[in-house]
């Protein structure tokens, strides 16, 4: 086998890792190298996999325990893989059509995220992804200054809470056939995250909130939180900040949700788009 190679695909993040077979057992310097580019490169794309859910869980398991979703049903013999679908008779929007890092409203949120593509549209459904090292590194002295010490509160609430349920069917396609979420009072459930995070592996600080579980700022009320809250999850995806991912058959994903958000276009009006995504857990925010 050739050498593994990564080569970026923008100045801001993300690179394609060549060489390498994901349904094989990966020797201890083959994980070193994909480990370190994906630390680099905060979002690293492997293209013409063939995969089985076994040979998905397997690899991302290198990386961590897997998270098991609370409202989303894993797949039957393989619960750790969530499908994400839109189908092409789906009229509603797609899953993960917003800007959001994965499952911030969790005490632990995810470290990462593998998403594979095991039927792609024929063109459209890119996924597009954003630096949140640059988000904060960008902002001025100032504003470092005012949001340092500053932490959020996540939660579910908003899209999977109980009342929100005929709302999510319309914006995110949840009461499609497509995808069988659960809606429960737990979403409700709030945790309190720094606003600046310091990644454990890096030290590198980056902005931690999210438009879809952020809420307000602890000890601040929503009408308080909204104007600076507007403010960063607007900076937060400058397209200077960004790359952005065509699918392929075979292709997967890995980003890691302690420095990204991302964001998947809902351009590919009737077409399948059938996905499998791995969620690593992480660990409390700092």
């Amino acid at each position: 086998m050739s050498a593994i190679e990564v080569q970026p695909i923008s100045g801001a993040l993300g690179a394609e890792i060549l060489n390498v077979d994901l349904s094989e057992h990966l020797n201890n310097d083959q994980f070193n190298k994909i480990h370190q580019a994906f630390l680099d490169n905060l979002v690293v794309f492997f293209r013409d996999q063939d995969l089985t859910p076994g040979q998905h869980v397997r690899f991302a398991k290198r990386f961590g325990e897997l998270d098991i979703h609370k409202f989303i049903p894993g797949l039957p013999e393989n619960p750790e893989l969530i499908p994400v679908i839109k189908s092409a008779g789906d009229t509603n929007s797609n899953f993960g059509g917003i800007w959001h890092t994965d499952v911030s409203f969790q005490e632990q949120p995810a470290l990462g995220s593998l998403l594979y593509g095991r039927k792609v549209p024929e063109y459209g459904g890119d996924t597009i992804f954003s630096n949140m090292y640059l988000a904060y590194e960008r902002l001025s002295n100032g504003l470092k200054r005012t949001i340092a010490d500053l932490r959020a509160i996540h939660t579910a609430g908003q899209v999977y809470g109980v009342d929100k349920r005929q709302e999510s069917i319309q914006r995110f396609a949840y009461g499609d056939e497509s995808m069988n979420v659960r809606f429960g009072a737990d979403a409700e459930e709030e945790v309190s995250h720094p606003v600046v995070r310091i990644h454990p592996e890096t030290g590198k600080k980056s902005l931690f909130v999210n438009e879809v579980y952020t809420t307000r700022f602890e000890g601040w009320t929503i009408e308080e939180s909204a104007g600076l809250l507007k403010f960063l999850f607007n900076w937060s995806t400058r397209p200077d900040f960004t790359c952005r991912f065509r699918w392929q058959q075979g292709s997967m994903a890995f980003w890691d949700n302690r420095c990204v958000q991302h964001y998947a276009l809902d351009d590919y009006y009737g077409f399948d788009r059938i996905m499998h995504r791995a969620t690593i857990r992480g660990d409390k925010p700092v």
